[in-house]
């Protein structure tokens, strides 16, 4: 049973106060905090096991080793992947896209091939396409959205064609919530030939995955927005195509034989993982990862909804306050504006009373010029969040209007 106060007692930065007022902490789009689990194991892996790992006979390698392994075993059964070779570790998911833009977009894309990616990218899903699309001669094509912050599904299908070689698509938007119908859009894409890579950044801590069944080619997200440790991360990739693509980093451990005159490359998935991997990181993921299990994502996010609806209804008492994002099918990210109030006057309003939220464009500018708006504050719930938590947030909002529009 879904108990959130158990749940909180596991956090102890939950327990520290900001400004003299108990933490209120609401930025978890931009990264989660950590269960003491979490903490625990990396404590014990520096405590204990420290030691490089694939290259030592001593028995502190070898069993480094095994720990940095058996989460590698954690996140495939997670995500469902068919092979283990398939779980590549990464310093986040911005890295993850990198790898994929740069080691298949240099090897596959030609003048006049087509990048097919959505109005609602963040950053990290769009500057890498386009970096690789200045060296090969590739073009982008954006799908538009709407005024809710869906995306036009009818534009998608009209953009896609035999010259469309990869989609890369947000799982779910981190500046406006929405869920997109990536099942459909993957089927769609493959019918014309083109690759999907799909960004779970925002969508791993939300909902389960299966890399099998969703069929997507590649897919990304981050350790540390998934209660994991920070600079570790995963790309999923089909064994096939990660086979084909050529290694995107050079170094230690990615290699078979060096001479000066050639060298031979690592079997999967250490041909990607150049130099010594952030050890402690996968094994905190793996970690996480159980301590999600062990609470279920379904009641996770029948949780996180319940708080989103209440949130919603709250708002509707400040007559001042937009909602951007407005998705029939969205998750636990609430974005707004509040008219004749920066953002940023928000966030710093907020903040004096101990509510952590975030202000800015939050890496999707595409989003904010859409809406005509430089920013938004958004609020983002997790698992540990309460109902006295969205309180918190709407009691320093009416303070903000009583300060800036009274």
């Amino acid at each position: 049973m879904f108990n959130v106060n158990e749940i909180r007692q596991q956090f102890p930065i939950l327990k520290s106060t900001v400004r003299g007022k108990p933490l209120v902490y609401l930025d978890n789009a931009a990264t989660t905090q950590k269960p003491q689990s979490v903490i625990d194991v990396e404590t014990h892996y520096y405590d204990t096991l420290n030691a490089n790992v694939h290259r030592g006979v001593h028995k502190l390698s070898q069993d480094a080793t095994d720990a940095f392994e058996k989460a590698r075993d954690i996140v495939q059964g997670f995500i469902g992947a068919q092979h283990r070779e398939e779980v590549i570790f990464t310093r986040g998911a911005t890295e993850a896209i990198n790898l994929v833009a740069s080691s298949w977009g240099r090897a596959n894309l030609k003048p006049g091939d087509e990048i097919l990616l959505s109005q609602m990218e963040h950053h990290a899903n769009i500057v890498p396409w386009q970096m690789i699309a200045e060296q090969t001669g590739a073009f982008i094509k954006v799908i538009p959205i709407d005024e809710t912050g869906t995306l036009d599904l009818t534009q998608f299908e009209a953009l896609l064609s035999p010259k469309t070689k990869m989609l890369g698509v947000t799982q779910v938007s981190n500046a406006l919530g929405t869920v997109n119908p990536v099942q459909y859009m993957i089927e769609k894409a493959h019918q014309v030939g083109a690759l999907v890579l799909v960004d779970g950044a925002q969508s791993i801590l939300h909902q389960a995955v299966n890399m099998v069944e969703l069929d997507c080619d590649f897919f990304v997200f981050s350790g540390h927005k998934l209660y994991g440790p920070t600079g570790i991360g995963v790309l999923y990739g089909k064994k096939h195509l990660l086979n084909a693509m050529p290694p995107y980093q050079s170094g230690g451990d990615m290699i078979f034989k060096v001479t000066f005159e050639k060298s031979s490359y690592n079997h999967l998935p250490y041909k990607f993982e150049a130099g010594t991997p952030h050890i402690a990181g996968a094994i905190g993921l793996g970690r996480a990862i159980e301590f999600v299990q062990s609470i279920g994502l379904n009641e996770i996010a029948d949780h996180e909804a319940q708080l989103l609806t209440y949130a919603t209804e709250q708002s509707h008492l400040i007559p001042q306050l937009r909602i951007i994002g407005q998705a029939v099918n969205k998750v636990s990210v609430f974005s707004f504006v509040m008219d004749g109030v920066h953002p940023h006057d928000i966030g710093t309003i907020l903040d004096s009373e101990g509510v952590a939220i975030r202000t800015g464009h939050h890496c999707a500018m595409p989003v904010m010029d859409y809406f005509k708006i430089p920013a938004t504050a958004r609020a983002s719930l997790a698992l540990y969040n309460t109902k006295e938590d969205i309180d918190a947030l709407f009691a320093a909002l009416h303070r903000v209007t009583e300060m800036f529009l009274k």
